[in-house]
């Protein structure tokens, strides 16, 4: 065992399997928000007057003042202290696709010699980053650093714990100076406001008590688990996040044998020092259990409101990071870490709720609420028909293109499952014969079907959907496991927000004609049904047979990036942006050039990585392989064996001088792709070169290669195989 290989698999087996950490001592639901200033706390560390104006504050909606935010800013600091926290940060989301904090201390220099503990509202509400040092599409030169964080009082403020220290945490949207929005929270934050105050105007023909709806939201988290030793072993792990080359494992998923299986005991620590850690921080998670393929788990919460739930999420890829390293893990989020395996996913949960406790997407047991139900759930189907690029722009990633349309998720072109219980009801509602003049309030439901009180099991799931109604929830399956989920839920919230906008203005104008309201809704609603139905399909997302059918429906089937983003610069788009004042004009075009740059940078740093491994890593190892079984055909020889004797070398040297020096030739000529790419100043030109010139040179690379790997000795092979980043726990 001589080799870097060799050495990380053997620190891997060797590792205990079952680790030991401090349990906590108290019970999750004692532990639960124990380092979140929650509303619970302020009541305890503010004067009453101060709590009883937050609450009101919070209640309508309104900005808080600044004195307000002085005494809020207090407490804060006497309850992060009393907790051991020496510093505070405002921690925020900019479109790095990370998250981002500046640490300052609470002590201060005073007169005299005389140190002081100082954290005052201004702190509070506002810091400044360097702008120009994010990803910001243009909007700020590298000479104008100038930007902001502002506080976001919806989302608590916590305690982060790690490497011994204790941070105050104070969540923040981030904006350049000249106020446009440079982070993934601004915009989302826009968007549910459009949607609270458009779906408000919608419940109140129902129920005049609605005047707030939020969107709730659960994310199932998809992860794979490697050995740290192994990870470290793989400079394409390392770098880029999966494995770039690799001989699948004879063994895989095909035995079915890991989805809901029993936890492996080491890893099983993991999940609980995970739960213990998120539940600290008020992350609600419920559940975890074994995926599909080999070393691969999933974790989820409870639903929460949309914008805690982001932030939740992007705080569990944080602890999910951190505490894999205790237990000498590595935790993989990439959506594609090993291919022919299943990959990574987030699939996003979501539904409205009223303040008055209504599910809106979920069916009633009188006609007002169903048609309540039907009214919601029909704009969102409409909605989603509408825009539907716009759902795809919202969740391509250079990752995610590995695994949109992989027979493993939903494929690229954007449909909606609904089951055929409700399918079935569409249709009906869209033919019934429902008289124009209703006199009384019995007839009034005279032609309209009655909705069936629905269970969370209605019907069957599809698991081959982008978008899938699932019983009082539609789920946004095509979510990438590595993605901010603000960007999805931002344009779904937008979209819903305008489709709703948009069907209160057509029934309000049949009701000003003198039509019925409840007949105008319905009147509506058909038309709404019809317009629609491209968007619906029940069968299988994964078979060519839907592919040649969305495209004789009209649907977009866009497969990778750099075309899907597209849809953010057209004036439909801008148009919807503006309208509803979630971004700019500017703000779009600087995001569309922001997404592109991400793209062809993620693909830029492949190559470099593939060059790297093929020329310093992999053909000295082949080459020296290579030179022993020559030196065998020259011993051969010496002692006068004739060409039968070693004819299976000779076949053997010769098929790797062909695999190998496919694999250097390929390798320059990509290179030679990669500098011409490099070279175009346009950012969409360059992504598209990455993509179409640069990307095809990969898979020719990984085959020769894998073929090597089957061929040379396994004692002379210099990165971990699958088989050892898979099943070596």
């Amino acid at each position: 065992m001589s080799n870097f290989r060799f050495s990380a698999v053997e620190a891997a087996i060797s590792r205990d399997k079952r680790p030991t950490f401090k349990s906590p001592g108290v019970k999750p639901s004692e532990l639960f928000g124990s380092n979140v200033f929650s509303v619970r706390k302020m009541k305890d560390y503010l004067p009453k007057n101060a709590f009883e104006e937050l609450t009101a504050v919070i209640d309508a909606g309104e900005v808080i003042s600044h004195d307000l935010a002085e005494h809020i800013s207090q407490a804060m600091k006497s309850w992060a202290m009393s907790k051991g926290v020496t510093h505070y940060t405002h921690w925020f989301q900019p479109l790095t696709g990370a998250t981002a904090e500046k640490h300052d201390a609470f002590f201060e220099p005073g007169k005299d010699g005389v140190a002081i503990d100082k954290f005052t509202a201004d702190a509070l509400v506002q810091q400044e980053p360097d702008a120009s040092s994010f990803p910001n599409g243009g909007i700020r030169n590298t000479f104008e650093a100038r930007g902001y964080t502002a506080w976001d009082p919806s989302s608590p403020a916590f305690i982060y714990e790690t490497g011994g220290s204790k941070t105050l945490c104070i969540p923040t949207v981030f904006l350049s100076y000249t106020g446009e929005a440079l982070d993934f929270k601004a915009p989302l934050l826009k968007s549910l406001n459009a949607l609270d105050k458009a779906a408000v105007d919608v419940a109140q023909y129902f129920d005049k008590s609605v005047t707030k709806v939020s969107a709730s939201l659960g994310i199932e988290q998809e992860y794979f688990l490697v050995d740290l030793s192994l990870f470290n072993a793989r400079p394409d792990l390392l770098l880029t996040g999966r494995t770039l080359f690799g001989h699948m494992s004879a063994k895989g998923q095909q035995l079915e044998d890991h989805y809901f299986g029993a936890i492996p005991e080491r890893v099983l620590a993991f999940m609980v020092d995970l739960e213990n850690e998120a539940l600290k921080l008020g992350i609600p998670l419920k559940t975890r259990h074994n995926e599909v393929a080999p070393s691969q788990f999933e974790c989820a919460p409870m639903f929460e409101e949309i914008n805690l739930a982001i932030d939740h999420n992007q705080l569990l890829l944080n602890l999910m990071e951190q505490v894999a390293q205790r237990h000498n893990f590595k935790a993989l989020i990439h959506e594609k870490p090993y291919a022919e395996i299943n990959g990574n996913g987030k699939h996003n949960n979501w539904s409205m709720i009223t303040n008055t406790g209504v599910n809106l997407l979920s069916p009633g047991k009188t006609p007002k609420n169903n048609l309540m139900f039907l009214t919601f759930f029909v704009n969102v189907v409409k909605a989603v028909h509408e825009y539907a690029d716009l759902l795809r722009a919202s969740i391509a990633t250079a990752a995610n293109d590995h695994r949109l349309g992989a027979n493993e998720a939903p494929p690229a072109i954007i449909s909606i499952f609904l089951g055929s219980q409700l399918n079935a009801l569409l249709d009906e509602v869209e033919t019934a014969r429902v008289a124009k003049k209703v006199k009384a309030e019995p007839n009034l439901w005279h032609g309209i079907p009655k909705i069936p009180k629905l269970t969370l099991d209605n019907t069957d799931r599809n698991r081959t959907s982008p978008f899938a109604f699932t019983g009082n929830k539609f789920e946004f399956r095509a979510v990438g496991s590595s993605a901010n989920c603000a960007s999805p839920m931002t344009a779904l919230s937008t979209i819903v927000a305008a489709q709703l906008i948009e069907f209160k203005n057509e029934v309000d104008k049949q009701i000003k004609k003198g039509t019925k309201k409840d007949l105008a809704l319905l009147n509506v609603i058909r038309k709404y049904i019809k317009d629609s139905k491209a968007i619906r399909f029940e069968g299988n997302g994964y078979s060519q047979e839907w592919a040649d059918e969305a495209e004789k429906r009209g649907l977009s089937n866009i497969k990778t990036t750099p075309k899907a983003l597209d849809v953010y610069t057209t004036e439909k788009t801008e148009k919807l942006f503006e309208t509803l004042g979630i971004m700019s004009k500017r703000e779009g075009e600087a995001r569309h050039e922001i997404l592109l740059e991400n793209y062809y940078k993620k693909l830029q740093i492949e190559a470099r990585v593939i060059g790297e491994i093929v020329n310093s890593i992999i053909s000295p190892a082949v080459f020296k392989y290579q030179n022993s079984l020559i030196e065998n055909v020259k011993g051969l020889k010496e002692i006068g064996l004739k060409g039968p004797a070693y004819a299976s070398q000779l076949q053997l040297i010769e098929s790797i001088s062909t695999h190998v020096n496919t694999i250097l030739s390929e390798t320059e000529a990509m290179r030679q792709e990669r500098k011409l790419a490099n070279a175009l100043e346009d950012v969409r030109e360059k992504a598209i070169a990455y993509d179409e010139k640069v990307k095809p040179y990969f898979d020719k690379i990984r085959y020769h290669l894998n073929k090597l790997e089957q061929i040379v000795d396994d004692r002379v092979w210099p990165l971990p195989k699958l088989r050892e980043l898979l099943f070596v726990r």
